[in-house]
């Protein structure tokens, strides 16, 4: 099973980015996917989730109003749409999964499948 981010980059505050992460090796259309980030010197942390409809999903209150979360469970991709970028929100970001259920979750350790990460800068 694989998780592949893509489309980060630099990027100037105020700007946008879109990521995506294609899963291969067996379908997750019927699990929760989302996303972490890590900057430099912290830990991880939660930034978005969502369940394998696509109705429901959570945020973290730091970006909350500049990202969405969405996927296309035909293509077994989740993406995170970031608008509005600020140089706080520099960080690798990180695709997940879940392996079995239906929840999402804001713990890391609740997540089986992670992704190789994608790297986010965001200029002042």
């Amino acid at each position: 099973v694989q998780l592949q981010a893509s489309g980060g980059g630099l990027v100037q505050a105020g700007g946008s980015l879109r990521l995506s992460c294609a899963a291969s090796g067996r379908t997750f259309s019927r699990n929760p996917m989302g996303w972490f980030r890590q900057a430099p010197g912290k830990e991880r942390e939660f930034v978005a989730a969502i369940n394998w409809s696509g109705g429901g999903s959570g945020y973290a209150d730091s970006v909350k109003g500049r990202f969405t979360i969405s996927r296309d469970n035909a293509k077994n991709t989740v993406y995170l749409q970031m608008n509005s970028l600020k140089p706080e929100d520099t960080a690798v970001y990180y695709c997940v999964a879940v392996k079995s259920g239906s929840n999402w979750y804001k713990d890391p350790r609740m997540y089986d499948y992670w992704g190789q990460g994608t790297l986010v800068t965001v200029s002042s």
